[in-house]
């Protein structure tokens, strides 16, 4: 682990040295994708320097016990030692942390899928209880959401949506939410105040950049029409509805949320991507099945994830047993306690497969 600390910091310190020589550098996106690693490796570099400070410390008290014999200078010495010795603790598991292989999708964009499962209209409201707290957690990171597609009910319920997440870390953050989200609740509708169970299914896909999934026109239909809202009603009176149909995956992505035809079709496209990429990611999986068993529920959307208790303002995430008792909280945008929770346990399972030398 040493070594390779060692090489991390001498590649920061050069990639620090090419971005203050303005010489060096060839281009914008030179410099970008410079800053962008050197920006990856700082926490290292700088955890790394705290810790050779605290061996030097701890050396220098070890050597102090050897060669003194003033008693008030040897005590000084083995408190310092004491003292340290949790410190470089802390800081060898914190670096061990730092240095678990990235997810190479985790500084994506995010393009999040919320359908209405079982359970008829009650899942449908369910979706959109869903489709507001991702989009208020979007708020309070600073992150930016844009709707792509969506198919709404007549009293408030959501079929199904379709939007983007872009801001720092997006898909590293919310890539746990895919799975089965189960809502537990007394319809408004139930005279009686029986609980109805009833469910929704969330994917939360990479963004996917042209250069990550190639797609020939030939291999596309595209069909335009006119878009509607509930009920029939009329929305446009033009044909900029858009339906595209990858031939070769049989993936079919409907847009109709712009009034834009080609606007229509570039978000079409974008999902389409990024379901490529999936699908892809998704197959390269299975030749590492050891390493995508030991994650956390981050790929099965068959999976029961997490059930919402209304009655008892609890939710419970079964992948890591966690519950919490402040569902109205939760469903406001406030996630960061259940994504910490999950992205630890997940660091914990990964950083066990890593060599425990130093």
């Amino acid at each position: 682990m040493r070594e390779k600390l060692e090489n991390l910091c001498r590649l920061f310190e050069s990639l620090t040295e090419k971005m203050s020589d303005p010489h060096v550098i060839s281009s914008q996106s030179e410099f970008q994708k410079i800053a962008k690693k050197r920006n990856e490796l700082e926490p290292i570099y700088l955890a790394y320097s705290d810790y050779r400070l605290l061996l030097k410390r701890s050396s220098d008290a070890t050597e102090m016990l050897a060669n003194e014999t003033d008693p008030d200078i040897r005590t000084m010495a083995e408190e310092e030692n004491l003292s340290i010795k949790p410190l470089i603790e802390n800081i060898e598991k914190r670096l061990r942390f730092l240095l678990i292989p990235k997810d190479e999708d985790d500084y994506k964009n995010t393009i999040v899928e919320i359908r209405a499962g079982t359970g008829g209209e009650e899942a449908a409201l369910f979706g959109a209880n869903l489709y507001r707290m991702y989009s208020r957690y979007a708020e309070r990171q600073g992150w930016k959401c844009e709707l792509m597609n969506l198919s709404s009910t007549g009293i408030g319920g959501i079929k199904e949506v379709i939007f983007s997440v872009e801001g720092q870390g997006v898909y590293g953050r919310l890539k746990y939410e895919s799975g089965v989200h189960r809502v537990q609740r007394v319809p408004l509708t139930e005279a009686s105040g029986r609980i109805h169970t009833s469910a929704a299914t969330v994917a939360v896909l990479p963004e996917a950049e042209e250069v990550d999934v190639k797609i020939d026109e030939k291999d596309l239909r595209i069909d335009v029409f006119r878009s509607s809202g509930p009920g029939g009603q009329s929305v446009n009176t033009t044909d900029s509805a858009v339906r595209v149909t990858h031939l070769p995956s049989g993936i079919v992505i409907s847009c109709q949320d712009e009034k834009s035809q080609h606007k229509n079709k570039a978000k079409a496209l974008r999902i389409l991507r990024a379901r490529l990429l999936d699908t892809a990611r998704n197959e390269q999986s299975k030749n590492r099945a050891e390493s995508r068993k030991m994650q956390v529920g981050t790929g099965d959307r068959s999976e029961r994830i997490r059930t919402y208790n209304f009655p008892q303002q609890r939710l419970t995430d079964h992948r890591i047993g966690l519950t919490l008792y402040k569902l109205n909280e939760i469903l406001e945008g406030d996630l960061d306690e259940v994504l910490n929770g999950l992205i630890e346990e997940d660091n914990l399972k990964k950083l066990s497969l890593l060599p425990q030398d130093n």
